[in-house]
């Protein structure tokens, strides 16, 4: 009987099959790109995975990619598959510890650096020993570049043949509780995760032509790896975009003109935030009420965001407020909530047309089962299932149900339509002195739907009640030396601490909102690289005066 297609086989077929269509556009700076055909990208691919194999590394052989987004990287994860080799990719924002710990962890024998913005702090993590390979998008270095490489090498001939059960790549998680986890990934799973992607978007933007994405959120990361990377390798006609930059991102978008979006919550309530600095929240509201202006009014602020040709936009990678996604679907971009993690190659429900309910992130896509243990906790059986955490059996048996569901951590709801509701994280539940449990991101979400809120965190371990610190925007952020504008800040906290606390329960209710002195950020260790926060660093670096603020008397208060 013969081995099921992998993914690897989906990308050599489009390339034989039709190797003069476009497939990735990379700018190159100055406003100009480089266009990428299915041939060129993978007669780059077999040129160097000819050259790893001249290397003569074992069978297998972990060989690493630090680097933003790039045609680049999927070339090389491409050349790394062929050879024979096994992908670790890194995080591009990771500081040089980070760095260190996952080359040495997986026992990398190569490294490819790429597109960075902080290299001279990053490079101090990279043995001295280690052989490098720059991008050619690459900060200035003394390794050999790709470019001088691949033009000297043979393409590598033949097909190159990889098995389901070796390990496709290693994806070390972004670590919001520590040390990053090395997640093993087969290609058999991310053969099955991809091809139920790739299977799930085209549904949803329809069976014919070409589909458009903008790859920018980090590819070290599952979600995006998975369904712009892995789901493009598969379906073969969509036309993968690259972002340069923060500052151009919006001629990225004008560019690409995606008819696919996915991004994180974070950044959804950036770009809301960033239409309220033209136009009042009040204003838009009051204009999109207004029959036929309202459409007029909704498709200019879409277009002015890049996303007028948008048929399908997703969320996943945390929780999103309600009014957020109801807010997108007024202007009529069809924002739908996913949900999955790096542990099922982020192949595990989405929301669509037929089962969409605010608050829930939807249904099992295709093979996937799902319970809720006594405990509430969300346990997952999917295709695109790991085969387990790297150098750490044990951890990996623990992680499992005996009849082999993955415990989530997650804790959740679910309807007799199948509609899921994720409550909060096991490991974050704190009690406070009343003895009962309190659950953050329900609350985080309440408090993130205001548009004076960037990002807010909720704690209160053994205290009497729960307290919140909020992020304010970063627009409102510049002006807070205005007496005024302070003065409003608190009012409006005021009344938002109001507001959630009457959609509380007593025992979850928050004592205070605290106004954080500065914005947590990757850089500063608060964020994780997908932009999740870290509890434990934000609460530890506060710890000193969470006594104080609970015996100031103001509802109100500032860091």
């Amino acid at each position: 009987m013969p081995e099921t297609k992998l993914i690897l086989d989906h990308a050599l077929e489009h390339a034989a099959a039709h190797p003069d269509k476009v497939y990735l556009t990379q700018p190159v700076g100055g406003g100009q790109v480089t266009d990428y055909t299915w041939a060129q990208t993978l007669d780059q691919s077999r040129r160097m995975a000819a050259h790893l194999q001249s290397r003569g590394f074992e069978p297998g052989a972990r060989i690493a990619i630090l680097s933003k987004n790039c045609a680049h990287f999927f070339m090389a994860e491409l050349a790394i598959w062929m050879a024979g080799y096994t992908t670790v990719a890194i995080f591009p924002t990771e500081t040089a510890e980070t760095v260190k710990f996952v080359l040495e962890h997986s026992g990398a024998s190569l490294l490819f650096v790429g597109k960075l913005d902080t290299w001279p702090a990053q490079q101090p993590g990279v043995p001295a020993d280690l052989p490098c390979i720059a991008f050619p998008l690459a900060p200035s270095t003394a390794f050999e570049a790709w470019d001088a490489i691949t033009q000297r090498t043979p393409p590598l001939a033949g097909r190159p043949v990889r098995k389901a059960d070796d390990l496709a790549m290693l994806i070390y998680t972004s670590g919001s509780t520590g040390q990053p986890k090395g997640v093993m990934i087969s290609f058999g799973a991310i053969t099955r995760a991809g091809e139920g992607i790739a299977k799930d978007l085209r549904a949803r933007v329809g069976d014919t032509g070409e589909s458009r994405i903008l790859s920018y959120l980090p590819l070290a990361h599952s979600m995006e790896r998975c369904w712009v990377e892995a789901a493009s390798f598969i379906d073969g006609d969509t036309h993968v975009y690259f972002a340069e930059s923060p500052d151009t991102f919006l001629q990225d978008l004008q560019r690409a003109r995606p008819t696919m979006f996915i991004s994180v919550p974070r950044l959804w309530l950036k770009f809301q935030q960033g239409v309220f600095t033209k136009m009042p929240p009040k204003k838009l509201d009051r204009l999109l009420g207004i029959p036929i202006l309202g459409k007029i009014v909704a498709r200019k602020v879409l277009k002015g965001l890049g996303l007028d040709q948008v048929v399908m936009a997703g969320s996943g990678s945390a929780p999103i407020p309600a009014e957020l996604i109801a807010w997108y679907r007024r202007l009529g971009l069809k924002l739908w909530e996913g949900y999955g993690m790096t542990e099922d190659n982020s192949y595990s429900h989405t929301s669509n047309e037929q089962f969409s309910a605010l608050g829930y992130v939807g249904v099992p896509l295709p093979g996937v089962q799902v319970r809720i243990s006594k405990d509430g906790e969300i346990l997952i059986k999917s295709p695109g299932q790991f085969s387990g955490y790297y150098k750490q059996p044990e951890l990996t048996a623990e992680s499992f149900t005996e009849d082999g569901f993955f415990r989530t951590g997650d804790l959740g709801e679910r309807r007799a339509d199948g509609l899921l509701k994720v409550t909060g994280r096991l490991k974050e539940l704190f009690k406070t002195a009343k003895g009962k449990y309190v659950a953050p991101a329900p609350i985080e979400n309440l408090l993130n739907a205001h548009p004076m809120v960037e990002l807010s965190l909720v704690s209160g371990l053994g205290q009497p009640s729960a307290y919140a610190m909020v992020v304010l925007s970063e627009s409102l952020r510049p002006k807070l030396g205005d007496p005024a504008v302070r003065a409003q800040v608190q009012a409006e906290l005021g009344q938002l601490l109001k507001d959630v606390n009457q959609q509380l329960p007593e025992y979850e209710r928050l004592r205070m909102i605290v106004v954080a002195r500065e914005p947590w950020s990757i850089e500063n260790g608060c964020l994780t690289p997908t932009m999740k926060i870290k509890r434990t660093r934000i609460e530890a670096a506060v710890a000193p005066q969470v006594e104080a603020w609970y015996e100031g008397g103001s509802g109100v208060q500032w860091a």
